[in-house]
């Protein structure tokens, strides 16, 4: 039997000229003995029509919010809990934008935002705007929310763009699809059921009203993480300081906190219950003495603030850590990193660090990808520069690795 015997699938065609290429990809899974329902943005009508796509999959195909005049209307929250994956093939630069930033301008869209299955998408564009920096970045953040893209050439799930922009061919896309399913299938993860709390971004220490002390963590490492390890079944408790950034699934459990003390009552009151902890945020180590309830006005030419150092809280969880439970720190160095690393993962109790240095291009703050050391009492494992969604990956098959190891 075909592992996509039975899936559900919600195919998303959008205005490109390789429009015609979703026939080939409905006739492929209908073969394979799946279930396919259309919805085509109003431009992929004007490349194919929707009886042909309705006629390959005795669907009627959606395209619009209102199915007539007399109020019926098209559900994307039920599509989105329908479908065991949402593939878009053709995926424009314009689509791939507006789902980059959750432009909810009609039925595609509006479904993908809803969708809690997993999300393929396959480019197609001109060269030109396949390798624009927008149309990479908008990519890039496609795949930090979890999606998968499918590379044009490749025939399986590929990680880097290769500055290819013709959609991949269907029969590949079916290859990727089966890959994925199989893969699924056959992968127990360690995390499945297991309870995993998770700090990310900065904390905000204020100054008055209107000033804070902060840094400039964006907070996509965490998220990354939190998405990876929802992703292989566990349930996330994602405490998240002051970030532009948006949870994609939903086994994730986020708690906004502002301040270092905030993200210490909530880390401190989460982690006795859970399996493991990742202390991925950037958080203040000094807070004001005194907070002005008012704006301060310049007056002189001097400003003194005296600091107070704030509560550790990988200190914290460290002295707390139980039999069974794992802990996760992270270090942004500068100079000795991995001396620095070593002192602070014995310091604060953790099973391993990841090390990131500022001297490494593309690594640290603000940057889409990262480049980290991964240091534990033995073993001290670097890896390459990759997109944060990838080195997310690489973290948690550790996590797995360590809570394996404890339970033996």
């Amino acid at each position: 039997m075909s592992i996509l015997q039975g899936k559900k699938f919600v195919l998303g065609i959008t205005g490109s000229i390789a429009a015609y290429k979703a026939c080939t990809l409905i006739r492929g899974l209908i073969k394979e003995g799946a279930e396919v329902q259309v919805v085509i943005t109003p431009a992929g009508k004007e490349f194919i029509t929707p009886i042909t796509l309705s006629a390959l999959t005795s669907k009627p195909v959606i395209s619009d919010f209102f199915a007539q005049r007399d109020g019926t209307w098209h559900s994307h929250v039920a599509l989105g809990l329908w479908a065991d994956a949402m593939i878009i093939a053709p995926a424009t630069a314009s689509t791939i934008g507006k789902m980059a930033h959750g432009v909810a301008d009609n039925m595609l869209i509006t479904t993908y935002l809803s969708m809690k299955a997993p999300v393929f998408v396959a480019p197609a564009m001109d060269l030109d705007m396949y390798a624009h920096p927008s149309t990479r970045q908008n990519l890039d953040t496609l795949r930090s929310y979890g999606n998968h893209i499918i590379e044009p050439g490749e025939g399986f799930l590929a990680s880097h763009l290769v500055g290819k922009g013709r959609m991949e061919e269907p029969e590949n896309i079916l290859i990727a699809l089966q890959k994925f399913f199989s893969d699924r299938e056959k992968s127990f993860s360690p995390l499945d059921g297991k309870k995993v709390l998770i700090t990310a971004g900065p904390t905000y220490e204020k100054i008055d009203p209107v000033r804070f002390i902060g840094n400039y963590s964006s907070g996509k490492m965490g998220y990354a993480l939190a998405e990876e390890c929802a992703r292989r079944g566990a349930d996330v408790t994602l405490i998240s300081g002051p970030v532009d950034m948006k949870c994609q699934h939903p086994n994730i459990n986020r708690i906004d906190v502002e301040s270092a003390q905030e993200m210490y009552d909530a880390a401190t009151t989460h982690y006795p219950a859970c399996d493991a902890g990742i202390l991925c945020a950037a958080v203040a180590d000094f807070t004001p003495e005194v907070k002005a309830n008012q704006k301060i006005k310049r007056e002189g030419d001097n400003l003194v603030l005296c600091l107070k150092p704030t509560q550790d809280i990988a200190a914290a969880l460290g002295k707390t850590k139980c039999k069974g439970q794992v802990l996760v720190g992270f270090a942004l160095e500068t100079t000795d990193e991995l001396a620095h690393a070593q002192d602070k993962l014995r310091r604060k109790n953790f099973d391993f660090i990841v090390l990131n240095s500022l001297n490494d291009k593309g690594a640290g703050f603000r940057h889409d990808t990262n480049k980290i050391t991964i240091v534990s009492e033995n073993v001290v494992k670097e890896y390459p520069l990759k997109p944060k969604n990838e080195v997310a990956a690489d973290i948690i098959d550790e996590l797995e690795k360590e809570l394996n190891r404890i339970k033996e």
